[in-house]
C-alpha cells in the first residue's frame, strides 16, 4: 500500500497503459480519478479495481474539452481540497504520411490531444499538486520525438512539443514540492501501437503490466526525479 490515501489522476484510462496503470495506483492504496471518453471503457476499469477492493472515481471526458477540464480541476479541490498524482496518458498517433498528406483535421485533432489537452491539464491541477505534500506528474511520451523518421511527423512533433513543455514546467516546479517526468514505455501492445504496426504480432511486445511499477515508482513522495526523461526499456528490462 505504498500510496495508501493519494488522490491520482490518469487520463486515457480505459484501456492500455492508462488502465494497467489505475489498477496498480488502486492496488496500491491510492484513489484513482479515471479519465476516458468511454464509458464502457471505464466502467470495467472501475468493476477490476473494485474486485482488488480499490476504489476510483470515474470522469467521462474529451481531454480535448478545456472548460471540461477546468470544471474538473475545480471539482476535485472541492472534493478533495488537493491531487498528489497526475498521469498524463491519453494520446493519439494522427496520421502516418507524408507531411503535404496530413489532413488538417487530423493535424489539428492530434495536437489538441498531444500537447493542449496536457497544457490544460497543467493549467488546471497544478494548483492542485502544490497542495499535496508530494505532487507527482508524469506524461507519457515516446522515443520519436528525439529522432527523424519519415512519415511520422505529425506524432513525433506532438511529443517533441509536450516534451519542452514538461521540461519547462518541470523547472518552473523546481524549487517546489512537485515533481515532473517524462516516461517512454519504448513499444508497447497498444491500440495506438497496432494502428502504427498492423502486422505487428502482439505477443512480441511488452504488455502495459510491464511498466506499472516504473509509474508507481515516479508516483512515490521518496521520487525526487525532476524534468527527467525515464525510459521503459531500461525499467523493464
Amino acid at each position: 500500500m505504498r500510496l495508501k490515501g493519494r488522490i491520482a489522476l490518469v487520463t486515457g484510462a480505459s484501456r492500455g497503459l492508462g488502465a494497467a496503470a489505475a489498477l496498480a495506483y488502486a492496488r496500491e492504496g491510492a484513489h484513482c480519478i479515471l479519465v476516458a471518453r468511454t464509458v464502457g471503457g471505464l466502467e470495467e476499469v472501475d468493476d477490476r479495481i473494485k474486485a482488488i477492493g480499490g476504489s476510483a472515481t470515474l470522469v467521462p471526458l474529451d481531454v480535448t474539452d478545456g472548460p471540461g477540464i477546468d470544471r474538473l480541476g475545480a471539482a476535485l479541490y472541492e472534493r478533495f481540497g488537493k491531487l498528489d498524482i497526475l498521469l498524463g496518458n491519453a494520446g493519439m498517433l494522427g496520421m502516418l504520411a507524408p507531411i503535404g498528406h496530413i489532413e488538417p483535421d487530423i493535424f489539428e485533432r492530434t495536437m489538441a490531444v498531444n500537447v493542449t489537452a496536457n497544457w490544460r491539464l497543467i493549467r488546471s491541477l497544478d494548483p492542485l499538486l502544490r497542495q499535496s505534500d508530494a505532487g507527482r506528474a508524469i506524461f507519457v511520451t515516446c522515443g520519436v520525438s528525439r529522432r527523424i523518421v519519415p512519415y511520422w511527423s505529425l506524432y513525433a512533433a506532438s511529443k517533441a512539443a509536450l516534451d519542452m513543455m514538461v521540461g519547462t514546467y518541470a523547472a518552473e516546479c523546481g524549487h517546489t514540492r512537485v515533481r515532473v517526468n517524462l516516461y517512454d514505455p519504448g513499444p508497447l501492445r497498444t491500440k495506438l501501437r497496432n494502428q502504427a504496426f498492423p502486422g505487428e504480432k502482439p505477443e512480441t511486445v511488452p504488455a502495459p503490466e510491464e511498466h506499472t511499477e516504473a509509474l508507481i515508482g515516479l508516483s512515490l513522495p521518496s521520487c525526487t526525479m525532476n524534468g527527467e526523461w525515464v525510459s521503459g526499456d531500461a525499467t523493464t528490462g
